[in-house]
């Protein structure tokens, strides 16, 4: 199928892509007391357990910024990131039904849960944007890249995400390595530490995460800093971009197989 067939079969699948993330966005908030409110309340505890234990008790550095400000900016791309990888990588085997009984692109049930989870990173936001009032931090130009980096943020996301799902139909012990893969990859970004803490010769291996351009892109666009390397957000949008694409790929030539095996 040509790159042209596939996005013209995904546009004529768009109202079930609508469904589906649609779906995933009430299941989530279904009988829960506080509904959208835990978009909030998960990255602000989080934050608050963070800003104790390696703010004040560990005193790591956080560059100036305050820390509270610090591990909430770095949450909210991290927690989308690490919450839909988990849903996203388990999509295929959580909807067996669907994927045996009709015919639709594969591709449409992970990036649907890519796209509601866009909601989650929204709402939560809007707490941000208080922090900043309530700190008295002066927003410039820089606040332009909050939206700009969302994209790379999705492509990586999904990439990953598609790359997870397409092994877990063929091995099972990936449901289980996802959230020990997600809790050792947050170790290896700079979410409850700044690059500056990394010898400068070693940070080249950190910016090959393009989670780590991502985040300090998100910090930087809220309180800009000398520190800041504009070429580690290219990095990591150069390597967002591949990485999806080799997701995107590598997940369209297993998927004929999806309906024997799940």
């Amino acid at each position: 199928m040509t790159t042209t067939g596939t996005f013209e079969e995904l546009w004529r699948f768009r109202e079930l892509f609508y469904f589906l993330a649609w779906r995933d966005i009430k299941v989530r908030y279904k009988q829960t007391m506080l509904g959208v409110l835990w978009a909030i309340l998960q990255p602000l505890l989080t934050m608050i357990i963070f800003t104790l234990l390696f703010g004040r008790i560990a005193g790591l550095p956080t560059d100036g910024i305050p820390r509270p400000v610090f591990y909430y900016s770095g949450l909210l791309p991290w927690l989308y990131f690490a919450t839909t990888l988990t849903t996203a990588g388990n999509s295929m085997v959580q909807n067996t039904n669907l994927v045996t009984k009709v015919y639709f692109p594969r591709v449409i049930l992970p990036a649907s849960v890519s796209i509601s989870g866009l909601l989650d990173f929204l709402v939560g936001s809007t707490l941000l944007v208080g922090m900043i009032v309530w700190y008295g931090l002066s927003v410039g130009p820089s606040v332009l890249l909050w939206p700009v980096l969302i994209l790379p943020l999705v492509l990586f996301t999904l990439g990953v995400a598609l790359i997870l799902a397409a092994l877990n139909v063929q091995y099972r012990d990936v449901k289980y390595a996802i959230p020990f893969f997600i809790q050792m990859w947050m170790f290896l970004t700079p979410v409850i530490y700044p690059s500056s803490l990394i010898p400068e010769k070693w940070r080249w291996l950190l910016a090959l995460n393009p989670m780590t351009g991502i985040i300090e892109g998100f910090r930087y666009a809220i309180v800009p800093s000398d520190g800041f390397a504009l070429s580690t957000v290219l990095v990591s949008l150069g390597i967002s971009i591949l990485v999806f694409g080799v997701g995107y790929v590598w997940f369209r030539r297993t998927e004929r197989a999806f309906a024997d095996i799940v």
